[in-house]
């Protein structure tokens, strides 16, 4: 009996082999040592086939691009500021001009109170002003009339000091005239007694003078203290406009109305505890976040050249980011925490961020204009860092450890170990070695893969 496809497969000389028949079947006895060898050399060949093999991977090209600096972190929105709307003065509410949780600006009225009181004080001020008027028109007169008192005694000296140098006169003369004997003596003392009464009568005048000078004075302090009647009247005016226009409450600026606190109709008190509503400036808006103490040095590095760009967005958001500027740091580390308080301001001009809210936050530090970029899965990690697989022109890889940047969009940035135009493994690694030998495919190719051109 003879086997030629045993003969060829197996590569020995059956016809050697003994056989014998044992109830009509036909019984190969081969050695142990045969079958052992004829294992062995199957295992090897195959194994040196599969060396052989180049493994499929799926390669990328690293790129020069230019690439943010971004740190990340989570923030709450904050209005830009809140304002708790009370009432300055008491009264009863008449008048709720808005609905809960609208948006309004500057200047729109909100709330009416009763303003009767008010209004009768207000009038009462301006009547008394208009009385305190009238008192410095009297005193003005009384002024100008003691005025002219004062040039009626000046007068009045003038004409006397006259007629007591002509009596002077008249005396020296009838004296003389005494000596010669022209006249008695009884008419000289006549001319003397008149010009010493003359010269008091000078002196009264002068007196008199001095007493109108003094009502002068007299009417210029009433003057001035009905002038000041009048401002203290002026400021009593101002005063009760001010309380009766407290009676109609505005919004001090543009922003979002909160609850109602007090309804129509009720009483309030003036600057209550309890605001008659809260109004949240949201445009601008400020969104407040922590960054690590380790990224410091970079922050303010970065700050020194310019505005620093910040971009928010809530968790399920799928419009654009917010975009604003960082324009606050604070002056100090939190040692529980170890990071630092950021805030940024944002025009927020679609309302998409809303206080209180938490926010994904992205603060661009820089631009890197010519950074080294790979796609995020050519990284990998081993005991020695990360590291990325090269392909090198005769289709082996070399096993390169790389300095990793950001990722950013699935891009890593390489700080170091990979240049522009190398080509790294994407997809693969698991089944290469360094130097293995490696053919291409393109991502999701399924099959043989194709060797590229």
């Amino acid at each position: 009996m003879r086997f030629p496809h045993l003969h060829r497969d197996i590569g020995f000389n059956l016809s050697s082999i003994p056989i014998r028949r044992e109830g009509g079947r036909i019984i190969l006895l081969l050695g142990l040592t045969c079958l052992s060898a004829c294992a062995a050399s199957e295992a090897q060949s195959t194994k040196q086939a599969g060396e052989k093999r180049p493994v499929p991977v799926v390669a990328a090209i690293a790129k020069q691009q230019k690439m943010p600096i971004l740190v990340r972190a989570t923030g709450t929105a904050q209005a830009f500021s809140t304002v708790s709307v009370k009432s300055q003065v008491p009264g009863q509410l008449i008048g709720v001009f808005f609905r809960e949780g609208q948006d309004v600006r500057q200047g729109d009225l909100l709330f009416k109170i009763d303003p009767r009181s008010l209004q009768a004080a207000y009038d009462q001020a301006v009547a008394n002003r208009a009385k305190a008027v009238a008192q410095v028109s009297q005193a003005q007169a009384q002024v100008y009339q003691a005025q002219a008192q004062v040039k009626q005694a000046q007068a009045n000296v003038a004409k006397d000091v006259a007629q007591a140098k002509n009596a002077d006169v008249q005396a020296q003369r009838y004296a003389t005239l005494l000596s010669s004997g022209a006249v008695s003596r009884e008419q000289a003392d006549q001319f003397q007694t008149a010009a010493e009464s003359q010269r008091a009568v000078v002196t009264a005048d002068q007196s008199n003078v001095g007493n109108a000078i003094a009502a002068v004075e007299s009417a210029k302090a009433n003057l001035q203290n009905a002038q000041a009647s009048v401002r203290a009247a002026d400021a009593e005016v101002d005063n009760a406009r001010v309380q009766l226009s407290y009676t109609s409450i505005y919004a001090p600026n543009e922003g979002r109305l909160g609850k109602l606190n007090v309804n129509q109709g009720n009483l309030v008190k003036e600057n209550d505890t309890t605001p008659l509503v809260t109004l949240s400036q949201i445009r601008p808006i400020y969104v407040e976040f922590s960054i690590p103490q380790r990224t410091l040095p970079d922050l303010r590095k970065y700050q020194a050249r310019g505005q620093l760009q910040v971009e928010a967005k809530p968790p399920n958001d799928t419009g654009s980011p917010a975009r604003g500027q960082l324009v606050f740091v604070d002056s100090g580390v939190d040692a529980a925490t170890g990071t630092i308080k950021l805030r940024a301001s944002f025009a927020n001009e679609k309302g998409s961020l809303t206080p209180g809210e938490f926010v994904n936050v992205v603060l661009n530090l820089a631009q890197v204009p010519n950074a080294i970029v790979v796609p995020a899965p050519a990284v990998q990690s081993g005991q020695k860092g990360s590291f990325v697989y090269v392909i090198k022109p005769d289709h082996t890889v070399d096993l390169r450890l790389v300095k990793v940047g950001q990722t950013i969009a699935n891009q890593t940035m390489i700080q170091s170990g990979v240049q522009a135009g190398d080509r790294v493994v994407v997809d693969g690694q698991f089944n290469l070695a360094p130097g293995a030998k490696v053919q291409e495919k393109t991502a999701g190719q399924t099959g043989a893969p194709q060797e590229k051109t």
